[in-house]
């Protein structure tokens, strides 16, 4: 791999010998936070909004409306064992895929496809496109690729989709596009910026996906009574023009541009990201570049067949992709039970949304001042616990509190678990590793679907069995290195050096 000192001219090197390594290379360059760093950071934190608003969209397009019976031989029980004249939506059909498609009777297994082909897509597309940010395409190419994929399928669903099947094909290729985009967004906008600002950026992004999150349920309140359709075009016109905004105002990563060996752009990148002229002008104009370049990471799967084969980076990924299964049972599949629970709709969601805020917050100070290890465990015991104690409570309100605060708590647990992945694993493979990761969770999301369908009756087949998922997954933290205050690797190498002065103290 070239030598990140070769990257300079020998003026520069002469007044910046003690930068030995790629990562004070750039630290030097962009270590402050300056306005175009802040400009694109927050640009690319914008995607998340997106993510989130596709991710929960389910919610209200494929909820089950309120009913009521017009004459006095209906009960208010079982709709299925009624002639179809003695009940009647309280909203106009088109409300919801449920009714404008007669879906009311229909197995839990065919209410729960789009959201279980969603979940399944995500998983799939974890798996399929990670490696495109780390090989060929990029962070930013990868990223406008990503949300054009995840929003025109929704674009479809409201012009064409005429049955359930069409729809949850739509949505499985909407998952295969949005599950690239938080962590490409992620991972390029902590590329960009210096290490001291690397957790201020991403927890920044969960702020905006919360955002997105809240954005739900006051757009389906607003379009309350009209077609289910009109939700996805308010959500998906916007990541398109958001796509051509990304392409031509953010840059691309600093650190991949320097793996991939493409020299001038890397040379103008830090130039432009430089936050003062000082800094601009010591950067050298006539660069050194080494004769021979490392190809091992220029393969599309390369990056794959590194986390699987290297015995470190494989244990750490399992230890990390279990831990996020736990942690997504609940993060994922509360807001698709709330349903089952005694409460509003529209206010529960919205109450889990606004959890979000501190959960975020407090992530913010985890990430700062707490180890990575001890602040994970403490927070699957509690999400965990408060979890299964939904199903034990009777009360309306202290039900509420406890879904609450196991939501919130896997949400900041959730949102640790992502920066630590980030500093667990280098430049080459950070964004594959850093999306199955998450897309795992998104497997989580199949299965905590499919058990909120079938949990009508019985509150233990989700609420129970997110818990102890919870808290046995949380436990696979204790297999991982503590990372807080490490340096962040480039590449395979630096990664088993670094590791390797860990295990002998140095």
């Amino acid at each position: 791999m070239t030598d990140p000192n070769q990257l300079l001219s020998e003026p520069a090197l002469a007044n910046q010998h003690q930068y030995h390594s790629l990562d004070d290379t750039i630290e030097h360059c962009i270590g402050d936070f300056g306005w175009r760093q802040f400009f694109e950071s927050s640009i690319l934190s914008i995607a998340w909004f997106f993510d989130s608003q596709q991710t929960f969209i389910s919610v209200f397009t494929d909820a089950e409306p309120k009913w009521s019976c017009n004459n006095f031989l209906c009960n208010n029980n079982n709709m299925c064992g009624l002639p179809k004249d003695s009940w009647s939506w309280d909203l106009p059909a088109h409300a919801s895929i449920i009714s404008e498609w007669s879906l009311e009777c229909a197995s839990p297994i065919i209410r729960g496809l789009p959201v279980s082909s969603f979940f399944l897509g995500c998983f799939v597309g974890g798996f399929v496109l990670a490696t495109l940010a780390d090989s060929f395409l990029g962070r930013k190419k990868t990223l406008v690729l990503s949300c054009l994929l995840m929003s025109l399928p929704g674009l479809l669903n409201a012009a064409v989709s005429t049955n359930i099947w069409m729809y949850s094909g739509l949505r499985f290729i909407s998952g295969l596009g949005r599950s690239i985009v938080g962590t490409c967004a992620l991972v390029l906008s902590t590329e960009l910026v210096g290490k001291k600002w690397r957790g201020r950026v991403g927890i920044c992004g969960f702020i905006l996906f919360t955002l997105g999150f809240l954005s739900l349920p006051g757009i389906a309140f607003l379009l309350r009574g009209s077609s289910w359709r009109f939700i996805y075009l308010c959500t998906c016109f916007p990541p398109v023009f958001y796509s051509i905004l990304v392409y031509f105002f953010v840059h691309e990563s600093p650190r991949w541009l320097f793996v991939k060996g493409r020299k001038q752009e890397f040379t103008e990148t830090l130039r432009s990201l430089a936050n003062s002229p000082e800094t601009r002008s010591s950067f050298g104009d006539h660069i050194e570049w080494a004769d021979q370049k490392s190809q091992e990471h220029h393969d599309i799967y390369s990056a794959l067949n590194i986390l699987l084969k290297k015995r470190w980076a494989f244990q750490r990924l399992v230890a990390t992709m279990v831990a996020g299964f736990g942690m997504s049972m609940i993060y994922y599949g509360m807001p698709y039970g709330l349903g089952n629970l005694s409460f509003n709709l529209y206010l529960s969601v919205a109450l889990n949304a606004i959890s979000e805020f501190p959960a975020s917050l407090l992530a913010f100070f985890l990430v700062a001042k707490v180890n990575r290890k001890g602040s994970l465990l403490g927070l699957a015991l509690l999400s965990g616990i408060c979890s299964m104690a939904c199903v034990l409570v009777r009360k309306k309100g202290m039900q509420n509190v406890l879904e609450v605060v196991s939501f919130s708590s896997a949400c900041t647990a959730f949102d640790v678990l992502m920066i630590y992945t980030l500093e667990l694993f280098p430049t080459c493979v950070r964004n594959s590793a850093a999306t199955m990761v998450r897309q795992v969770g998104l497997l989580a999301g199949v299965l905590s679907s499919m058990l909120v369908a079938a949990s009508r009756k019985n509150r233990w087949l989700s609420y129970g069995v997110f818990g102890v998922t919870t808290l046995i997954c949380g436990l696979f933290v204790l297999l991982l290195p503590e990372t807080r205050g490490r340096t962040m690797c480039d590449t395979v190498e630096e990664e088993e050096g670094e590791s390797r002065e860990v295990h002998n103290g140095v």
